[in-house]
């Protein structure tokens, strides 16, 4: 039989959450300070994007045996030592600036070791979901989520944009290195439920086997791997524009961080109110309905977003783009967590995390050089597309990058109607059975 949530389940899921809702708003201040300082020191889109790619590529290295890991030792543990790497290179950081020795390069290096342990926190972290509230929460759980990562955006931009210009770096490295330290005394406040053991052999030759499990697993379910292929296709133009967005505002707006910051707070106004809603609705009963749903409003917010040339554009379009996210991504959750056994979802999710990270690392490797060398140049006086697009997005520094930015808008919306077509994905919650009606075989 599967492993019940205890009655303070659901309690001890709070204090995880504040925690980490606590952690997020630090750390989403010293990304939006790394932001402005590399932005004003290179001028180039590719300097930002590589932050984002530098943090991925160690984790999809590895995301393979990270699953593994999951599945077979204390995940609590885990994700206090991945805070705890977190806090140290913080530490790293901050005496490097202090000394006048810090570098570019030396984000690159302590994001990719970040986001290797990261890796490791964040699959503890959601593998351990199902395991400590009932399945009816699912949804509303995951709606939390993006609840605290909206949350933060409304603090977080609003605060490092005024601190930034009044303690600098050194303060708002200090408040992130604070927060770090609440999320890992939420941790010591709870007890999160292991999943029981797929099996009593734990040798070598099983942990290579297990190593594969989660793609094998996700390939035998057609549906589930129609829906990773949906998300990935999603996901990648998705980051692409991701990664152009600070440098789009700053180029159109002269490096003004009071609108960066305002476009980013209306992001998580929008994602708070997306959560909110959700939370309380509990999301559509075909969870497939708000992945897709999802999907569209969210493309179709960014083309608006991406034509828009000021903040009166800019705000709507950020606030309405992120009020979809919720839907679009506690919906994917609801379906994983309803489907997958949870003796198994280290590595099954490790998989299905391995694929959306490639397609990342991919979209923050070539947004930069794709906007710096093609689109740009394409859009400024005398360039190739200056005749088609140049009425409709200017010719000034930005402008080929919104034009980047708009394709890979529509590109998402594209893969959001579509989706509605394929029988394989569209039924995918009755060809696929709820794990808890199976779990019983799958001891």
């Amino acid at each position: 039989m599967s492993q019940q949530p205890n009655p303070a389940s659901m309690r001890n899921f709070m204090i995880v959450w504040v925690g980490q809702l606590v952690s997020t708003i630090g750390s989403s201040m010293t990304s939006f300070a790394i932001e402005i300082w590399a932005w004003e020191i290179t001028g180039k889109a590719t300097t930002i994007a590589l932050v984002g790619f530098f943090s991925l590529l160690p984790s999809i290295i590895i995301t393979p045996i990270s699953g593994v890991i999951v599945d077979r030792f204390n995940r609590k543990l885990l994700m206090m030592v991945g805070d705890t790497v977190a806090v140290l290179t913080t530490i790293i950081i901050l005496l490097l600036y202090l000394t006048n020795h810090l570098q570019i390069w030396h984000f690159y290096l302590t994001g990719a070791i970040v986001g290797t342990f990261n890796q490791f926190q964040s699959l503890a972290y959601s593998s351990s979901v199902s395991l400590m509230i009932p399945k009816k929460h699912y949804t509303r759980a995951s709606s939390l989520e993006f609840l605290s990562s909206y949350g933060s955006n409304i603090i977080a931009p609003a605060l490092a944009g005024y601190l930034y210009t009044v303690i600098g770096f050194l303060g708002i490295w200090l408040i992130d290195i604070f927060t770090f330290t609440i999320a890992i005394s939420s941790l010591l406040l709870v007890s999160i439920p292991q999943p029981l053991p797929t099996t009593a052999n734990e040798n070598v030759a099983h942990i290579w086997r297990d190593l594969g499990f989660g793609w094998r697993y996700i390939n035998t379910q057609k549906s589930l791997l129609a829906l990773l292929v949906v998300n990935l296709l999603f996901w990648l133009p998705h980051d692409i524009g991701n990664s152009l967005y600070s440098p789009m505002i700053l180029s159109r707006t002269n490096n003004s961080t009071l609108v960066l910051g305002s476009l980013a707070s209306a992001a998580g106004f929008g994602g708070v109110m997306g959560a909110i809603i959700l939370s309380t609705w509990g999301g559509f009963k075909r969870k497939i309905k708000g992945v897709l749903l999802g999907m569209i409003g969210a493309g179709l917010s960014k083309i608006f977003f991406g034509l828009g040339r000021t903040p009166w554009v800019w705000i709507p379009a950020q606030f309405c783009s992120s009020l979809n996210f919720p839907l679009n991504g506690s919906s994917d959750t609801a379906i994983w967590l309803a489907k997958v056994p949870p003796n198994v979802q280290g590595r099954v999710f490790a998989a299905r995390s391995l694929l959306l990270q490639i397609a990342s690392a991919v979209g923050y490797l070539i947004a930069g050089p794709l906007a710096d060398h093609v689109f740009t140049p394409a859009l400024q006086s005398g360039g190739v597309l200056v005749g088609m697009f140049g009425r409709l997005l200017g010719t000034d520094t930005g402008a080929g990058i919104a034009l980047l930015y708009v394709i890979c808008a529509v590109w998402m919306l594209l893969v959001g109607l579509v989706g509605f077509s394929v029988r394989v994905l569209r039924d995918v919650e009755t060809i696929v059975p709820d794990y808890d009606a199976e779990y019983s075989q799958l001891k």
